[in-house]
C-alpha cells in the first residue's frame, strides 16, 4: 500500500465532541508508535492517530493499530474470571464464570500444591511481548524470583539478532531512524516494514524525496516493501551471510574499503579481507540465488555511497545461522566507513541506550542464580519431558501464562498441543481473548488493554521513553496484569516491596534509578527523547567491545554458551535446514500484514483483509504440480503436514514457500497452525526460534 495510502487510513478530521489522550501502541514491534486516542466516554474509545508532534511516528500508524476500537471493545473480551468445566480445548462452553477471589485463590492454591510435591521449579511463569510495557510485562519476574519458580530464557524474537549485532558492534544501539531523512541509500534488510513497521518507510521516503535516495530491499521474496524498493535483492532463505560476504569481497577488490577507518576503528580486517578473498559474487550466487551481476552491481553502489544506511530486521535472522547472518551483514558500513557520515551506518535496535533500572519492577535483587533456566521457545519438549531441558529437575507442572498464545505461535506445535493436554498439568492464562492457550487453561483471567492501565515504554526502532495513563475504565471485570500479581503474591506469601507499590511508583523508582526525571513529568511531556549525540550513535567514540574496535572476528563464547563450531569470521553458516530429495523447498512464515503475532486475529476487519492461509509458491512449480489458484496443497516434514490454499507468485524463487501467518490453527484446512512444522531446536550460540528455516516437501491435497 502507498505510503499515503496508509496514512489516508490512519487519520481523520479532528473533532470537537470528544477528549483526545496520548498514549503509547504496547505491541511487539520496533515502533512502539506515539498515538493520539479518542475517548468518546469514560468507558470508550474511538479513532487512534499517529501522534503528529513525535518526529519518529510523524502521525502515521499502521492500520490494524488505527482500529483498535475494534479489539478494545469486541464482543468476544473477556470479562469475567472463568473455570474450566469441560474438556481441554473445547472452547467457551468448557468454562463456567467465577468471582476474581474465587479464580486467585485456586491458582494459588494450585500453584502451592504443586511446590509441595516437587519443589518450586515445577512452577513455570510463561511471558512475551502481549504487551511490552516495563511494568505490566515484566512485574511477572518479580513473582518469579521471589518464589524461587523456574526462570525463563525468553528466546521468541531477538535473541539471534541480538548476539549477531552484538558480536561485531559489542551494544545494541545503532543511528537513529529519522537520520535516513539525511541518505543516499537505504537498504532495508529482514523486514516488511510497509505492512510491519510503517514509520520507516516514513523517513525512507523522505530521502527518496529530498534526496533522491535510492532504495535496496533484501528478501526471499517480493514484499510490499520490496515493491517499493528501486532494487530487490531476493537470495534463499538462510544465505544472507553470504550475501553480505560477497558484498564486502567486492568492496575490498574494487577500493571501496576505507582502510584507514578500518585501521582506526575495527578489529580483524586484515583477516577478513583474506577470508573473502574466496566469497565471489559468483561464489555467493551458487548459495543465495542471486545473480553475481546483481551481487556485483550492488555492492558498486553501496560502495561508492557514503551516506548508506543498513536498516536490518529480525527476519533473516530467524534461522539456526541467524547470529551469523546479522553479524555479517553488520559488517558493511564498518569496510566502507558508512558511519563517518550523517546518514550512514547502520540500525537494528536502539534499546540498548536507555539503562533503565528494572530491579524493583522485576525483582532482579531476588534471583538465585542455581534456579534452572527454561528456554521458552522449546516449550513443547519441555512440557513433554524432554531431559535436555528438564535435565534433573523436576517436570512442569504449574505454568502462570501471561499474554502470550504459545499454543499458536511458539515452534513444534505438536508437542506444544501434547504438552497442554495432559492432565496432570495446571494452566493459568491472563488473557484479553480465549486464545487457543486459554481454551487449554484450567483457569483464565480477564486482562486490561494498554488502554486501560498504565505504564511505561521503551523502543527499539526510536529513541522516546514514553509513560502513559490509562484511557479508559477496564472492560468489564479485566484487570492489569499488576494487581494480578500483586493479590497473587499476598496468597502466596511472597514478599518484595514492589508488591506493594503502585504502576505509577514502580516507574518513578525505575526512572529516578536511572537518572529520569519523574514519571508524571515524562507523561505530561508526552515522551523523553534519548536521542544519543552523533559520535556516540555513529561509534565514532568507539564501539561497545572493551578495546572499543568492531570486530570482525567475535568471541561467541562471550555472547552465548552454544558457540562450538560457529564460524570466526563473516560466512555462510551451513547449519540451516536445507533441502534435500525428500524436502525440496524452504518454508518462509513470513509475519502478515493485518496480524501482529496472533493479536488482531479476532478482529473482523483484519479476518477480512487476511482472507485466508495461502502458500504462496513459484507458478511454474504449480504448473508442474497441477496447481492454480485457490487449489489446496500439503505442505509437511517430519514434524507433521498442514493444508492450506494456493496463490501462484512470480516473486519467489522455485525452491521457497511462503505462508504468511501468524493464522489461528483452526483457520488451516487441515493441521494444527503453521508452526507446527517449525523446529524448536534452539539457534547458536545463546538460543532462539528459527522460524524461518524449515525445509518441506508438497502434495497436492
Amino acid at each position: 500500500m502507498p505510503l499515503d495510502q496508509n496514512r489516508a487510513e490512519t487519520q481523520q478530521e479532528d473533532r470537537t465532541d470528544v477528549q483526545v489522550f496520548h498514549s503509547a501502541c504496547p505491541h511487539d514491534c520496533p515502533s512502539t508508535c506515539a498515538l493520539e486516542v479518542e475517548r468518546l466516554d469514560p468507558e470508550t474509545i474511538g479513532r487512534v492517530r499517529g501522534a503528529s508532534a513525535n518526529s519518529y511516528t510523524a502521525g502515521v500508524i499502521c492500520a490494524k493499530v488505527a482500529r483498535y476500537a475494534e479489539r478494545v471493545h469486541h464482543p468476544d473480551r473477556l470479562k469475567k474470571p472463568l473455570r474450566r468445566i469441560g474438556a481441554k480445548g473445547e472452547g467457551r462452553e468448557a468454562f463456567e464464570e467465577i468471582s476474581w477471589d474465587e479464580a486467585l485463590d485456586t491458582v494459588a492454591e494450585k500453584l502451592r500444591s504443586a511446590v509441595a510435591k516437587f519443589g518450586p521449579e515445577t512452577v513455570w511463569p510463561y511471558y512475551y511481548a502481549g504487551t511490552m510495557g516495563l511494568v505490566q510485562r515484566d512485574g511477572i519476574n518479580r513473582l518469579r524470583h521471589a518464589m524461587g519458580y523456574s526462570r525463563q530464557h525468553s528466546t521468541f524474537c531477538s535473541t539471534l539478532a541480538d548476539a549477531g549485532w552484538l558480536a561485531g558492534a559489542g551494544s545494541k544501539k545503532g543511528v537513529d531512524a529519522r537520520e535516513m531523512a539525511e541518505s543516499d541509500l537505504i537498504v532495508i534488510w529482514g523486514c516488511n516494514p510497509v505492512s510491519t513497521q510503517v514509520n520507516v518507510m516514513t523517513h525512507a521516503s523522505r530521502a527518496r524525496k529530498n534526496r533522491g535516495a535510492k532504495i535496496v530491499v533484501v528478501d526471499p521474496y517480493v514484499t510490499e516493501t520490496a515493491k517499493q524498493a528501486d532494487i530487490h535483492l531476493m537470495p534463499n532463505p538462510g544465505t544472507d551471510g553470504a550475501l553480505a560476504c560477497a558484498v564486502m569481497h567486492v568492496l575490498f577488490r574494487d577500493g571501496h574499503a576505507d582502510r584507514a577507518y578500518l585501521e582506526k576503528y575495527t578489529a580483524g580486517h586484515a583477516e577478513l579481507e583474506v577470508h573473502l578473498g574466496a566469497k565471489t559474487p559468483e561464489w555467493a550466487e551458487e548459495i543465495t540465488g542471486i545473480p553475481a551481476a546483481e551481487i556485483e552491481a550492488f555492492a558498486a553502489l553501496y560502495g561508492q555511497t557514503n551516506r548508506s544506511y543498513l536498516r536490518l530486521g529480525f527476519g533473516f535472522t530467524r534461522s539456526r545461522n541467524g547470529a551469523v547472518q546479522m553479524f555479517s551483514a553488520s559488517c558493511l558500513p564498518a569496510v566502507t566507513g558508512a558511519w563517518q557520515y550523517p546518514g550512514g551506518g547502520a540500525l537494528y535496535s536502539n534499546s540498548g541506550i536507555y539503562g533503565i533500572d528494572k530491579t524493583i519492577i522485576e525483582g532482579l535483587d531476588r534471583v538465585d542464580q542455581q534456579t534452572r533456566i527454561l528456554d521458552q521457545s522449546r516449550i513443547g519438549p519441555i512440557l513433554t519431558g524432554d531431559p535436555r531441558d528438564l535435565g534433573d529437575g523436576p517436570p512442569v507442572t504449574a505454568m502462570f501464562v501471561q499474554n502470550t498464545n504459545p499454543m499458536n505461535v511458539a515452534p513444534d506445535l505438536g508437542k506444544v498441543r501434547e504438552g497442554f493436554s495432559r492432565e496432570d498439568l495446571f494452566v493459568c492464562v491472563h488473557e484479553q481473548f480465549l486464545t487457543e492457550t486459554a481454551q487449554m487453561a484450567d483457569i483464565v483471567l480477564p486482562a486490561t488493554t494498554f488502554l486501560e492501565h498504565d505504564d511505561m515504554y521503551v523502543a527499539g526502532g526510536h529513541t522516546h521513553l514514553q509513560v502513559t495513563k490509562a484511557v479508559i475504565a477496564p472492560v468489564g471485570e479485566a484487570r492489569p496484569n499488576h494487581w494480578v500479581l500483586g493479590e497473587l503474591a499476598r496468597r502466596l506469601g511472597a514478599e518484595h516491596p514492589g508488591f506493594d507499590m503502585s504502576e505509577w511508583e514502580l516507574m518513578d523508582d525505575a526512572l529516578q534509578r536511572s537518572g529520569y526525571a519523574d514519571a508524571q513529568s515524562v507523561w505530561e511531556g508526552h515522551w523523553d527523547d534519548r536521542v544519543e549525540g552523533f559520535d556516540d550513535a555513529h561509534f565514532l567514540n568507539g564501539f561497545g567491545h572493551a578495546d572499543g574496535k568492531f570486530h570482525f572476528m567475535p568471541d561467541w563464547s562471550k555472547i552465548g554458551g552454544n558457540h562450538a563450531g560457529m564460524p570466526t569470521l563473516p560466512d555462510h553458516d551451513t547449519v540451516i535446514d536445507g533441502r534435500d530429495d525428500a524436502h525440496p523447498f524452504r518454508l518462509v512464515t513470513a509475519p502478515s500484514r493485518n496480524y501482529l503475532n496472533t493479536s488482531f486475529t479476532e478482529t473482523a476487519t483484519s479476518q477480512k483483509r487476511e482472507g485466508r492461509p495461502e502458500a504462496q509458491i513459484h507458478p511454474e512449480v504449480c504448473k508442474e504440480m497441477g496447481l492454480e489458484t485457490g487449489d489446496q496443497v500439503r505442505i509437511g516434514n517430519g514434524q507433521g503436514s498442514v493444508v492450506v490454499h494456493v496463490r501462484p507468485t512470480e516473486g519467489l524463487r522455485r525452491g521457497t514457500v511462503i505462508v504468511e501467518s501468524v493464522w489461528p490453527n483452526k483457520a488451516f484446512i487441515e493441521g494444527i497452525g503453521i508452526n507446527l512444522l517449525v523446529s524448536a531446536e534452539a539457534g547458536k550460540p545463546n538460543g532462539g526460534a528459527v522460524f524461518h528455516d524449515t525445509a518441506v516437501w508438497l502434495q497436492t491435497a
